[in-house]
């Protein structure tokens, strides 16, 4: 009991501390313009919460967010394995992933928008930001996975699945963990930024564009809260499913 306190002290008092902070630089500011205070934008958010508007603007944005991810995952993973077995594959690679790790986002935002519509635009982008980081992380796990099961399975004559499965995936896990817990949030700050510059009819970056222009800083605070939970939530739902199909691959 002691110890799920302090781990919910250690968690909520860091919170506390910036609410605290926002509250102090609000009060001090005394324009809600510039700054409301963190009630009146926990006011707005519960308000926002009885619309329609919000619920189906965040399963608009997450849809499309979440499509771009995937493909972002099974395509950097696809590509990782294929940049191990075949070194040519890595040659040609290497100066794609390095320029989609350094070009700015509202670049490719730009650029896509020459030759895509905004409604897909989100997809996209959050695909190509997530596709680096998932192509290096899984290839450093299977660049430093253990080659006597390797040599163990071939010796046991496993089926390539069989070996993929229960040899490689569990030791790839903790990498392929790690770069899908970066990439989720990477996806949405890079999906709803390709919102707020394509501005797609019934998405949450039109609805942050909306507040920026009339300057309802509320509203503005209000939806990024909304992303952040949208993000947290997402991220906690990977996390839990690598989790499951890792405690899987151990039990068969």
């Amino acid at each position: 009991m002691n110890d799920l306190l302090s781990r919910w002290a250690r968690r909520l008092l860091p919170l506390l501390f910036w609410l605290l902070v926002w509250q102090a630089a609000s009060v001090i500011i005394g324009r809600e313009v510039f700054l409301p205070s963190p009630a009146q934008v926990a006011v707005r958010v519960f308000q926002l919460a009885g619309t329609t508007a919000l619920w189906q603007s965040i399963g608009y944005t997450t849809l499309r967010i979440l499509a771009g991810y995937a493909l972002g995952v099974l395509s950097g993973a696809l590509l990782a394995a294929l940049s191990v077995r075949f070194r040519a594959v890595e040659f040609l690679l290497s100066p794609l992933m390095l320029t989609v790790k350094t070009v700015p986002v509202a670049s490719f935002i730009i650029l896509a928008l020459i030759c895509f519509s905004a409604q897909r635009l989100s997809l996209l982008i959050s695909f190509l930001m997530v596709l680096p980081i998932l192509y290096q992380n899984t290839r450093s796990g299977i660049l430093t996975a253990d080659r006597q099961l390797d040599e163990m399975a071939r010796v046991f004559r496993l089926p390539p699945w069989r070996k993929l499965w229960h040899v490689t995936f569990p030791q790839v896990l903790p990498s392929l963990s790690a770069g899908c817990s970066v990439a989720i949030g990477l996806a949405w700050k890079s999906g709803v930024a390709a919102e707020v510059i394509g501005i797609p009819r019934g998405s949450v970056g039109s609805y942050l564009q909306q507040a920026k222009v009339y300057l309802e800083t509320t509203d503005l605070l209000a939806w990024t809260v909304v992303i952040v939970l949208a993000s947290l939530l997402c991220e906690k739902a990977v996390r839990a499913l690598l989790r499951a199909l890792g405690r899987r691959a151990e039990r068969m």
